[in-house]
Protein backbone atom coordinates (compact mmCIF):
# COMPACT_ATOMS: atom_id res chain seq x y z
CA UNK A 1 0.00 0.00 0.00
CA UNK A 2 1.51 3.29 -1.11
CA UNK A 3 1.15 6.28 1.18
CA UNK A 4 1.98 9.90 0.42
CA UNK A 5 4.93 11.40 2.22
CA UNK A 6 2.67 13.78 4.14
CA UNK A 7 0.31 10.91 4.98
CA UNK A 8 3.16 8.89 6.45
CA UNK A 9 4.16 11.71 8.80
CA UNK A 10 0.54 12.27 9.76
CA UNK A 11 0.32 8.58 10.72
CA UNK A 12 3.47 9.00 12.82
CA UNK A 13 2.09 12.10 14.55
CA UNK A 14 -0.81 9.92 15.81
CA UNK A 15 -3.68 12.42 15.52
CA UNK A 16 -5.85 10.35 17.87
CA UNK A 17 -3.51 11.27 20.73
CA UNK A 18 -3.60 15.02 20.13
CA UNK A 19 -6.70 15.77 22.24
CA UNK A 20 -4.54 14.90 25.25
CA UNK A 21 -2.37 17.89 24.31
CA UNK A 22 -5.26 20.25 23.50
CA UNK A 23 -7.42 19.56 26.58
CA UNK A 24 -5.09 21.02 29.25
CA UNK A 25 -4.67 24.24 27.27
CA UNK A 26 -8.43 24.62 26.75
CA UNK A 27 -9.22 23.87 30.39
CA UNK A 28 -6.57 26.22 31.76
CA UNK A 29 -7.49 28.97 29.31
CA UNK A 30 -11.12 28.76 30.37
CA UNK A 31 -10.04 29.10 34.00
CA UNK A 32 -8.02 32.23 33.17
CA UNK A 33 -11.22 34.28 32.86
CA UNK A 34 -10.48 37.96 32.21
CA UNK A 35 -6.75 37.20 32.14
CA UNK A 36 -7.16 35.02 29.04
CA UNK A 37 -4.55 35.99 26.47
CA UNK A 38 -5.04 34.46 22.99
CA UNK A 39 -1.35 34.74 22.03
CA UNK A 40 -0.19 33.13 25.26
CA UNK A 41 -2.79 30.38 24.87
CA UNK A 42 -1.65 29.80 21.27
CA UNK A 43 1.99 29.50 22.35
CA UNK A 44 0.99 27.08 25.12
CA UNK A 45 -0.98 25.05 22.57
CA UNK A 46 2.02 24.93 20.23
CA UNK A 47 4.22 23.73 23.11
CA UNK A 48 1.73 21.06 24.13
CA UNK A 49 0.97 19.79 20.61
CA UNK A 50 4.60 19.73 19.49
CA UNK A 51 5.60 17.85 22.66
CA UNK A 52 2.84 15.29 22.05
CA UNK A 53 3.84 14.86 18.41
CA UNK A 54 7.50 14.74 19.40
CA UNK A 55 6.93 12.01 21.98
CA UNK A 56 4.92 10.06 19.42
CA UNK A 57 7.78 10.20 16.90
CA UNK A 58 10.35 9.47 19.63
CA UNK A 59 8.32 6.47 20.78
CA UNK A 60 8.02 5.24 17.19
CA UNK A 61 11.78 5.60 16.68
CA UNK A 62 12.84 4.00 19.97
CA UNK A 63 10.38 1.11 19.83
CA UNK A 64 11.27 0.55 16.17
CA UNK A 65 15.03 0.28 16.69
CA UNK A 66 14.55 -1.90 19.79
CA UNK A 67 12.22 -4.23 17.89
CA UNK A 68 9.38 -3.62 20.33
CA UNK A 69 6.95 -2.78 17.50
CA UNK A 70 7.96 -5.64 15.21
CA UNK A 71 4.91 -7.81 15.95
CA UNK A 72 2.50 -5.07 16.93
CA UNK A 73 -1.23 -5.14 16.36
CA UNK A 74 -2.81 -1.81 15.58
CA UNK A 75 -1.90 1.30 13.61
CA UNK A 76 1.26 1.25 11.51
CA UNK A 77 4.46 2.59 12.97
CA UNK A 78 6.92 4.46 10.80
CA UNK A 79 10.13 2.76 11.87
CA UNK A 80 8.97 -0.81 12.45
CA UNK A 81 6.69 -0.69 9.42
CA UNK A 82 9.51 0.48 7.15
CA UNK A 83 7.56 3.60 6.19
CA UNK A 84 10.49 5.87 7.11
CA UNK A 85 14.12 5.42 8.03
CA UNK A 86 14.89 5.49 11.74
CA UNK A 87 17.08 8.58 11.39
CA UNK A 88 14.18 10.42 9.71
CA UNK A 89 11.79 9.52 12.53
CA UNK A 90 14.35 10.56 15.15
CA UNK A 91 14.85 13.85 13.29
CA UNK A 92 11.08 14.41 13.22
CA UNK A 93 11.01 13.96 17.00
CA UNK A 94 13.79 16.49 17.51
CA UNK A 95 12.19 18.96 15.09
CA UNK A 96 8.97 18.69 17.10
CA UNK A 97 10.88 19.17 20.36
CA UNK A 98 12.63 22.20 18.85
CA UNK A 99 9.30 23.77 17.88
CA UNK A 100 8.13 23.21 21.44
CA UNK A 101 11.31 24.79 22.82
CA UNK A 102 10.98 27.88 20.60
CA UNK A 103 7.33 28.43 21.56
CA UNK A 104 8.24 27.77 25.19
CA UNK A 105 11.03 30.34 24.99
CA UNK A 106 8.43 32.85 23.84
CA UNK A 107 6.38 32.05 26.93
CA UNK A 108 9.45 32.29 29.18
CA UNK A 109 10.41 35.68 27.76
CA UNK A 110 6.94 37.07 28.41
CA UNK A 111 6.28 35.32 31.72
CA UNK A 112 9.07 33.69 33.74
CA UNK A 113 12.51 32.32 32.95
CA UNK A 114 11.93 29.21 35.12
CA UNK A 115 9.74 27.94 32.28
CA UNK A 116 12.95 27.10 30.41
CA UNK A 117 13.75 24.50 33.07
CA UNK A 118 10.19 23.14 32.93
CA UNK A 119 10.48 22.89 29.14
CA UNK A 120 13.84 21.13 29.28
CA UNK A 121 12.51 18.62 31.82
CA UNK A 122 9.40 18.08 29.67
CA UNK A 123 11.49 17.36 26.58
CA UNK A 124 13.76 15.02 28.54
CA UNK A 125 10.69 13.19 29.88
CA UNK A 126 9.23 12.93 26.37
CA UNK A 127 12.44 11.37 25.05
CA UNK A 128 12.90 9.16 28.12
CA UNK A 129 9.48 7.55 27.79
CA UNK A 130 10.86 4.85 25.47
CA UNK A 131 14.24 6.34 24.56
CA UNK A 132 17.63 6.23 26.21
CA UNK A 133 19.26 3.44 28.20
CA UNK A 134 16.52 3.05 30.84
CA UNK A 135 13.18 4.08 29.35
CA UNK A 136 10.66 4.62 32.13
CA UNK A 137 7.76 3.58 29.88
CA UNK A 138 9.03 0.00 30.03
CA UNK A 139 9.14 0.13 33.84
CA UNK A 140 5.41 0.73 34.25
CA UNK A 141 5.90 4.45 34.94
CA UNK A 142 4.45 5.80 31.70
CA UNK A 143 1.03 6.69 33.07
CA UNK A 144 2.55 8.52 36.04
CA UNK A 145 4.53 10.72 33.67
CA UNK A 146 1.48 11.24 31.41
CA UNK A 147 -0.45 12.37 34.50
CA UNK A 148 2.34 14.74 35.54
CA UNK A 149 3.19 16.26 32.16
CA UNK A 150 -0.09 16.17 30.21
CA UNK A 151 -2.15 16.84 33.30
CA UNK A 152 -0.46 18.91 35.97
CA UNK A 153 2.37 20.57 34.05
CA UNK A 154 0.37 21.38 30.91
CA UNK A 155 -2.74 22.63 32.73
CA UNK A 156 -1.09 24.49 35.59
CA UNK A 157 1.59 25.81 33.25
CA UNK A 158 -0.96 27.17 30.77
CA UNK A 159 -2.92 28.75 33.61
CA UNK A 160 0.26 30.26 35.08
CA UNK A 161 1.42 31.89 31.85
CA UNK A 162 -1.94 33.60 31.53
CA UNK A 163 -2.72 34.54 35.13
CA UNK A 164 0.79 34.67 36.69
CA UNK A 165 -0.43 32.52 39.56
CA UNK A 166 -1.03 28.93 40.57
CA UNK A 167 -4.32 28.31 42.34
CA UNK A 168 -6.02 25.36 43.97
CA UNK A 169 -8.51 25.42 41.11
CA UNK A 170 -5.71 25.11 38.52
CA UNK A 171 -4.19 22.21 40.47
CA UNK A 172 -7.57 20.46 40.67
CA UNK A 173 -8.13 21.05 36.95
CA UNK A 174 -4.64 19.68 36.18
CA UNK A 175 -5.38 16.62 38.29
CA UNK A 176 -8.64 15.95 36.45
CA UNK A 177 -7.06 16.47 33.01
CA UNK A 178 -4.14 14.23 34.01
CA UNK A 179 -6.41 11.43 35.16
CA UNK A 180 -8.37 11.63 31.91
CA UNK A 181 -5.13 11.56 29.90
CA UNK A 182 -4.12 8.37 31.69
Amino acid sequence: MSKSSLGIWLIGARPRTLPAAVAPVLVASSLAGDSFNPLTALLALIVSLSLQIGVNYANDYSDGIRGTDTDRIGPSRLTAGGLAKPVQVKSAAFISFSISAIAGLGLAITTSWWLIAVGAISIAAAWGYTGGKNPYGYLGLGEIFVFIFFGLVATIGTFYVQVDAITGQSILAGTIVGLLAC
